[in-house]
């Protein structure tokens, strides 16, 4: 069974099939050294080939993957997508760390009141908590 990176699920991602095009704005849940995990209200076929979009990062991370298997769950679907490009696999871990840290620089106003840059969360994301990136777990 492949293991996940653990994600902030309050980082948005697109995810369109190829065949429909359409939109659609599921939570991310997981990044792995392959793939990615997320919710969807919506099932996606296990095979069929997907565009990846990450607007939170600039630039924007875009890819494609194939669906690698879906599941309902609490009245969603879980999702799991495999990178058909293995360079993506690599960027996709660096986009994973910048949403660590805006999720961290989120945490931080919220239960301490700081406002923080950027950079000042990334220092200190980087301090507390990059000795333990990336965490992994089973499959979601």
């Amino acid at each position: 069974m492949r293991n996940f990176i653990r994600h902030p699920a309050d980082i948005p991602i697109e995810v369109t099939t190829v065949e429909q095009g359409g939109g659609r704005a599921p939570r991310l849940v997981n990044v792995g050294l392959g793939g990615l995990a997320f919710r969807s209200q919506s099932a996606f076929r296990p095979a069929h080939v997907v565009k990846v979009r990450i607007a939170h990062v600039r630039p924007a991370f875009e890819t494609t993957a194939r669906v690698a298997w879906c599941r309902a769950s609490e009245g969603e679907y879980e999702l799991g997508l495999a990178f058909i490009d293995p360079d993506d696999a690599f960027r996709a871990r660096m986009v994973e760390q910048v949403c660590h840290i805006e999720h961290y620089r989120k945490e931080i106003r919220a239960t301490e009141g700081r406002e923080l840059t950027s950079e000042e969360a990334a220092r200190e994301w980087i301090e507390r908590k990059g000795p333990q990136f990336p965490e992994t777990g089973p499959e979601t």
